[in-house]
């Protein structure tokens, strides 16, 4: 299961760690294309959720049109998504690798990409956390 993720923690205040990690996306050329308070929507829904929890969703736009130019089924696992969320005193970071989630799609010659996504999608997460 390790394998599948990349995970990171810090003692950074959450405001601190998301506005790092929306400025680094830039830098690294990820759009962000949408923030989902998930936490707010469940307690808007009547359900007790006792943590905060954000998805973003971040798009390199180049990598994208490569990889569904080269198979548009793998527009099922696009944007990439990385959670923010609190656990007790830490802030935690946590994405699916690019690589994993590719490797269900059988592309070989997208594994470059998959590699390059990764390695800016976890040097972004990095940046925040430290």
């Amino acid at each position: 299961e390790k394998a599948m993720f990349i995970t990171m923690r810090t003692r950074k205040s959450l405001g601190e760690v998301r506005q790092r990690f929306e400025e680094s996306a830039a830098e690294h050329k990820f759009g962000v294309l949408g923030v989902h308070d998930v936490a707010d929507r469940l307690r808007a829904k009547g359900l007790p959720f006792d943590r905060k929890f954000y998805v973003y969703e971040v798009c390199n736009p180049v990598a994208a049109k490569k990889v569904l130019d080269t198979n548009v089924r793998i527009g099922t696992a696009l944007p990439c998504r990385v959670t923010i969320y609190t656990d007790g005193g830490d802030v935690v970071l946590e994405t699916l690798k690019p690589t994993a989630m590719l490797a269900m799609f059988g592309e070989p010659s997208l594994d470059g990409t998959a590699r390059e996504i990764e390695s800016a999608i976890e040097a972004t997460m990095n940046e925040a956390a430290r």
